[in-house]
Parts: structure tokens; C-alpha cells; sequence
């Protein structure tokens, strides 16, 4: 007999996506697939990234803006563990207005968690500069997950042995 883990509800991918902050990122790549870890923030519709200006992922992302994004928790002992995986493609936000809140969300981000300065350097900024600085422009762009098909959603989580 084989055994299917179950599917999540939306209201389930939807909280785990509204409560992890770091995901990964497929895109397509020259003869496989390129996978990069990024730190989000989700406004209950849409995921932001920040990335950096360099890098194959912005090659990448030039050629073809599809992509996977997959986010997951899981306990250390793997006794509990979800994920999802959504497809869609990603843009690059051009609206200044838009900009400035995910910047503002994503200091928030690292305020709130209480992540390392290091983080900084993933997202174009030394670890030596005040997290403010990522509001400003210039090192990094502002990257939208957009054409999700909520049909296309692929949510699982561990059994939790009832039937």
C-alpha cells in the first residue's frame, strides 16, 4: 500500500507562508534547475524579495522569470514538517510607493526575528551598516511572486496518524 501525505487547506499554506520568512527559489537554469535560498515578507496576497543586483539567479530571472518557490518547516526530529511549493513568475516592482513598504516590511522583518546583521549581506548591504540602509535604493531590487494558480498549489504536511 502506498502511503500519500495529506494535501494542506489554503487557510494552512496560507499561515505557513504568513509565518516562515525564508523560502527557496527554483529558476531555470542553463541545464538544471538553479536553486536560491531568499528571505520574503507576504502581504496576505503577494510575496517580496529583496535580491541583489548580481548573481546568476538575476541572469536567470532576465532569461525566464518562472520560478518555483518553495517554503517549509519542519521540527528538528522531523516528527512535524509542511511545505508548499508555488509556481508563478516573478517581477520586478518598478512603483516606488510599493518599493519603499517592502523595504519597510523587510526591516521590520529582522527587527521583529531578531536575525544576525550577517543577513545583510545576502540582500547587498554590509553587516556593518544599520538595517535601515536597506531602505535606500540602489543595491538590490524588489522582486513581486506573481501568476500563482491556486489550483497549482502544492501544500503537504506530515500525518498526524488520524485517518
Amino acid at each position: 500500500m502506498i502511503f500519500k501525505m495529506p494535501s494542506m487547506k489554503k487557510q494552512e499554506y496560507d499561515r505557513l507562508i504568513e509565518e516562515e520568512f525564508i523560502c527557496r527559489i527554483t529558476f531555470n537554469g542553463e541545464s538544471h534547475p538553479h536553486v536560491a535560498p531568499f528571505l520574503y515578507v507576504f502581504d496576505g496576497k503577494f510575496m517580496y524579495f529583496l535580491s541583489t543586483k548580481y548573481g546568476k539567479k538575476v541572469l536567470h530571472f532576465r532569461k525566464n522569470p518562472a520560478v518555483t518557490v518553495e517554503v517549509e518547516r519542519y521540527s528538528p526530529d522531523l516528527s512535524s514538517f509542511s511545505f508548499v511549493a508555488l509556481s508563478g513568475r516573478l517581477v520586478e516592482v518598478e512603483d516606488p510607493e510599493t518599493k519603499s513598504l517592502v523595504r519597510e516590511r523587510f526591516v521590520e522583518l529582522i527587527q521583529k526575528k531578531n536575525l544576525s546583521s550577517n543577513v545583510l549581506s545576502a540582500l547587498g548591504h554590509s553587516p556593518d551598516e544599520p538595517v535601515e540602509a536597506l531602505l535606500s535604493e540602489g543595491r538590490n531590487s524588489v522582486w513581486k511572486l506573481v501568476g500563482v494558480k491556486v489550483g497549482n498549489i502544492s501544500g503537504l504536511k506530515h500525518s498526524d496518524g488520524s485517518k
